[in-house]
């Protein structure tokens, strides 16, 4: 069988009739631009499919809320961040930056509200975490 045969039996994503509600979780920065998209492009497909989606960002991805960052991170494969980031502000996808990872980091107030985004803490994250059905770590 070819290689690419085996590719081809995947289903397409369809909207599923469970709507799931989904916390991406993730800590990649800029300095590998492919894993720091995952969560973004991830929760824009599932936001397509009809779930709930929000985000939150720790460690060195809060940088990504900088938006000369944003601008700079481009996947391998994938569309600039920037854009992706674009999509989920248009579709209102609550973002939320660990405040105490954003403060060592010089990521401020005005630097999130370039995308709706939001510090967050850990009773925030507690909240998100039993408000899901799904965590997905990336």
């Amino acid at each position: 069988m070819p290689l690419f045969a085996a590719a081809a039996t995947v289903p397409a994503a369809t909207t599923n009739s469970t709507k799931l509600k989904i916390l991406l979780k993730s800590a990649w920065g800029s300095d590998d631009p492919t894993k720091a998209a995952f969560p973004f492009l991830h929760g824009d497909v599932l936001s397509e499919a009809g779930h709930d989606v929000q985000i939150f960002l720790l460690g060195e991805a809060v940088s990504l809320m900088r938006k000369s960052v944003a601008n700079a991170v481009v996947p391998v494969g994938w569309p600039p961040l920037a854009e992706v980031l674009a999509k989920l502000v248009a579709k209102k996808i609550p973002i939320y930056a660990c405040g105490a990872c954003s403060r060592a980091r010089g990521v401020t107030e005005t630097d999130l509200a370039e995308f709706s985004a939001k510090f967050g803490n850990p009773k925030i994250f507690v909240s998100l975490i039993e408000w899901a059905d799904k965590v997905i770590t990336e």
